[in-house]
């Protein structure tokens, strides 16, 4: 990391709001002493919150007063035009003027998409900005994009967001050359519709790892770095994968609370249900990029406790230390460069 970070925080975001986010950032600062975050949101509200946790003095911390906030269910297009002092623009100025490095947020998905475009604009050659996030696989793990950012994605779209991912992978993780798939109905090169077919054609004639067509099944295996699908389809993927996991979870809190028996066997398996937990939580997946963007901006699940904020706001220091706009900008215009070559 750099000698002193600095990162802003929408603390008026998500289903909680300053309750969950201002222990979140304390969490963060005990393990990262060069970190500085900025606070941004309504000043007595974070003051009380900051002082509950004696937190009050932290040189690490600094707030900036921000008087609205953007409600969950505010339309992208009200929220852009009318809460022009909300705490997530505000924080997504922070980082266009240069007074931070990343913004993390867990605000209104759709306002922050349309505030951070409008704010920090798009790289150049980037058409529109893409929801990136870690699946959990028997493997390793998996990058998935677009989640939702876009859900009627073209071709070129589509290979714009392999680059992206590509160089989150490369840079955040040291890979030289991530393995990328298209996300489709089939293996087969005849199947998916048009579009996907001819981001098929792109990726193959580029330098990009591009391994082919695979299907839901290989979301969850961790032998693939990219998957790239549209906003669409993603967002499902995302949805119900999420539902899934309560799902597991729900049946299997009933099955092991069912009779005494059951109470004992929950006891004696409880070293290996806290493993699958922790594999599957996504707590700990918490925290996905919206890349193509000239500025880092990390998007927190709404409903994120302080555990999990706190995981957004680890992901947003891996940005900020592998600089990712700048290496997905390079990256573009090197492939823009081989394209024009062929």
């Amino acid at each position: 990391m750099p000698l002193t970070s600095i990162i802003a925080i929408d603390a008026m975001g998500g289903d909680h709001g300053p309750s969950e986010i201002v222990p979140a950032t304390i969490l963060v600062l005990k393990k990262h002493k060069t970190l500085q975050l900025i606070l941004v949101g309504k000043e007595d509200v974070l003051r009380a919150e900051l002082n509950k946790h004696n937190a009050l003095k932290n040189e690490q911390i600094a707030l900036i007063h921000a008087p609205e906030v953007v409600e969950m269910h505010e339309a992208p297009s009200q929220a852009l035009r009318n809460k022009k002092e909300s705490s997530m623009r505000v924080a997504i100025e922070l980082v266009r003027d240069g007074h931070a490095a990343a913004c993390v947020s867990a605000g209104n998905t759709g306002a922050l998409m349309a505030t951070s475009r409008f704010i920090l604009k798009m790289l150049p050659g980037m058409d529109r900005p893409a929801i990136c996030t870690t699946l959990p696989g028997k493997n390793g793990h998996t990058h998935v994009l677009d989640l939702g950012a876009n859900v009627d994605s073209s071709s070129e779209q589509l290979f714009q967001f392999a680059i992206m991912g590509a160089e989150l992978v490369s840079a955040a993780e040291g890979k030289e050359s991530p393995s990328i798939a298209l996300l489709n109905v089939g293996e087969e090169d005849i199947k998916g519709n048009d579009r996907v077919r001819q981001a098929a054609t792109l990726l193959a004639e580029s330098h990009l790892n591009y391994i082919g067509f695979v299907e839901g099944t290989d979301l969850y295996v961790g032998d693939i770095d990219v998957i790239v699908c549209d906003g669409f389809v993603g967002n499902i993927t995302l949805k119900a994968s999420e539902g899934l996991a309560e799902f597991l979870r729900h049946h299997a809190t009933i099955q092991f609370t069912s009779s005494l028996y059951a109470k004992f066997a929950a006891i004696v398996a409880m070293p290996i249900l806290k493993a699958f937990e922790r594999k599957v939580d996504p707590k700990n997946y918490n925290g996905a990029s919206l890349l193509g963007l000239r500025g880092i901006v990390i998007k927190s699940h709404g409903g994120a406790d302080r555990v999990s904020f706190a995981t957004a706001i680890e992901e947003a220091i891996i940005e900020v230390e592998n600089n990712i706009p700048k290496k997905i900008n390079a990256k573009l215009e090197q492939l823009l460069i081989d394209r024009q070559s062929l």
